[in-house]
Parts: C-alpha cells; structure tokens; sequence
C-alpha cells in the first residue's frame, strides 16, 4: 500500500537531505524503497553496511541512496553534512530512524538548513479508509482498538499474531535500541513504567507517584519517559494553558503509539485511537505544509476536563471529547466553550444511533466516520 507520506517526500528528495522517523515498525524502510527504483541500502545494524558506510562506497549511479538507524552513528550529523556538503544531490539522501533524529545531537556540525523532516505514524482510521477501502469502518475501528494500527499485525488481522507481534516489538526497543542509544541499564524498571502507564492512559501522570511505585527519584522517572518519547514508544500531551509557566506544573497525559498495548478499559483504548489519529494529523500538518499546530487537553481546577484541545499558531481550533456510548452531550463544552468562543467542538462516540448537532455549534459524531475523514480546523 501507498503510504500518506510518500508523494510529500517525493517532492523533496532532489531538494534536501530527508530524515524520516517513527515508531519501530511503522513502515519507514518500506515507505523509503518504494519512492525510486534504484536505490542503494544501508542498515546501520548490519556490520556489512557499517564498514561500507565508514567507507563511504555506495552506488553514487542510484537515484537514492537509503540510510537505516544512522543515528547510531558517532556524530552522524557531521558525518552527513561532509557527505551532502561535498557530494550535494544526486544521489538523493534518505536517512531513517526509530528514534527522534533531531534529538540526539552527538558533538558534530548542524544539519539546520539542509533537511526535511518527516514522522510516519502506524496506521489510522483515514489511512485505512484510503487505501484499503474496507466495507465496514466501525469493524476496522474494531481492530484499531484491539491489535493496534502498526502495518504487520493489523493487516495480519489477528489477536494470536499480534500478542506475539508486540512482546517482540518491545523487546527491540528496549534490549537493543534503548541500550544503543541511551547506555539505559535499569530494564526492569523501565519495563515496569511502561506496564504501569498502560493502565494510566487518559488519566494525568503525577511524577512522584510514578517515583513511589519504581522506588526511584522524581528526576528518573522525567527522564525515562522523555527517553520513551524520544524511542517513539508513548507521546505526551500536556495541559493547554495560557500561562506556560502554570501548564508546566500540571500533571500531562501519555498516549501509546500502539494502541493494543492499552490495558484499560475499551474507553480507553478509543480515547488512545483518537490521540493518536490526531497527533498523526497534526505531525503531518506541520512536516509537509508547516504549520504551527500542537495537541493539549483541557482541565479546570474543579477537575472538568476536556479530553484534546488541538491549537494552532498557539490559539485552540479544536476541542475533541471521547464517549464509548454516550448520546448525551458533555457538560464540559458549556464550561470550556465560553472561553473560546471560535472553537469548534466534536463529541466522538463509539457506539451511538444517531449523530446531532447542537444550537451552541457543538457536534456528535460517530466515532469510525469521525476518524476517517479526520479534518483539524
């Protein structure tokens, strides 16, 4: 299948060098040998392509020459630079990683000015609905929910698959990338994080409980969860307020990039769908148009709360409420609404009989059609 991103990096790839990152599995290698048909490959983990890269003999009569887990280099950037500052374009250049590139800044020169970044995501409601034009949306909602949205288990269409799909995953991540990446030796402990956030998604994260439960320092635990957002495992969103300073106080909210991993409730794991779904939009938004947009949630000091609030250029656009079966509409619009009188409002439900819209501008919508034509203001 023909991956959302690719006609976008198409338009780059005689431009600037292209650095395409996302979660483990999500389709980067896959996405980056179908954008020309003659390209070179080199996987970082491969001793064979390693010494061909300290070399420096690829096949410069290839249209494109493809990069894997370069980050994992030493001073990878300087690395690349020397390479684009002498040799430029063509061939063109596609560098790959399972982790932020941008974050790991090895001692080297800057790349600023010579690259385009773009995140692939696993797979969503809108994607699906695209490209694989199934017959039922609320059925393939369905599978969203219980194997997740990573390419491999979700067409595989199975809970056996996946079950031993994502023990597999994570155990990549965290026995070789995170060993390689951040010299992490506390496993255990981070393996232990992760089981407890699965039960915490949706709900704000307190650091000192986290500290308590992992019998470690309010400073590990920040750092931990900043290293499994930089390994793309979980994304945080914070609490939207107009005073930064008093948002950095409050608690934020993670999500999974892989939904299946969600152990709450079924509510849950529609909330986690939708956070991803939008945190795909708003990635896409801002790496092929660049556009200024970020997801926050909403949430007062009696405790009202509103699940997403996507802003753009700083200013809300969106606030988005997830129900599994409620038809009735969330009091919190009338709290927050008034705040923002331009915003506009959706209630997503998963199993309603009917959508409605509301005098105040407020809308109901059905969750599987809500997502699949997904559209932030």
């Amino acid at each position: 299948m023909n991956r959302y991103l690719e006609k976008f990096i198409k338009e780059d790839l005689d431009k600037k060098i292209i650095l395409l990152t996302g979660p483990r599995q999500a389709g980067k290698t896959t996405l980056s040998k179908m954008l020309k048909s003659g390209y070179d490959y080199f996987n970082f983990d491969n001793l064979d392509d390693r010494l061909s890269l300290q070399e420096k003999s690829w096949d410069r009569s290839k249209d494109l020459v493809i990069f894997d887990e370069l980050h994992k280099l030493k001073n990878w950037k300087s690395w690349l630079k020397g390479v684009y500052d002498t040799e430029g374009i063509p061939p063109s250049i596609l560098v790959t990683g399972s982790a932020k590139l941008d974050t790991y800044k090895k001692v080297g020169d800057s790349l600023a000015g010579r690259f385009f970044q773009f995140r692939i995501h696993p797979l969503d409601l809108m994607e699906i609905q695209t490209f694989l034009e199934p017959d039922n949306l609320d059925k393939e909602l369905d599978k969203l929910l219980t194997l997740g949205g990573f390419p491999e288990p979700f067409l595989n269409g199975t809970s056996r698959f996946y079950n031993r799909w994502k023990k597999s995953h994570l155990d990549i991540i965290l026995r070789q990338d995170l060993i390689d990446l951040e010299n992490v030796q506390q496993i255990i402990q981070i393996e232990t994080l992760i089981q407890l956030l699965k039960s915490r998604v949706g709900s704000p994260v307190s650091y000192s409980s986290l500290a308590r439960d992992l019998q470690c320092s309010d400073k590990t635990v920040k750092r931990w969860l900043t290293i499994l957002e930089n390994m793309y495992v979980i994304f945080m969103v914070p609490p939207f307020h107009k005073n930064i300073a008093r948002a950095i106080q409050k608690a934020p909210k993670f999500y999974f990039y892989d939904t299946g991993q969600v152990i709450s409730d079924l509510g849950m794991k529609l909330e986690n769908t939708v956070a991803c779904a939008i945190q795909k939009e708003i990635h896409f938004r801002e790496d092929c148009f660049g556009e200024e947009r970020k997801l926050y949630y909403l949430r007062n000091k009696e405790g009202k709360e509103i699940d997403f609030c996507t802003t753009t250029n700083g200013i809300p656009s969106l606030l988005v409420e997830v129900k599994w079966g409620d038809g009735n509409l969330s009091p919190n619009f009338e709290i927050f609404g008034k705040f923002f009188p331009q915003v506009k409002m959706v209630q997503v439900t998963k199993k309603l009989l009917k959508e409605k819209t509301f005098p105040n501008g407020v809308e109901i919508r059905k969750a599987h059609k809500w997502l699949a034509k997904l559209n932030l203001p």
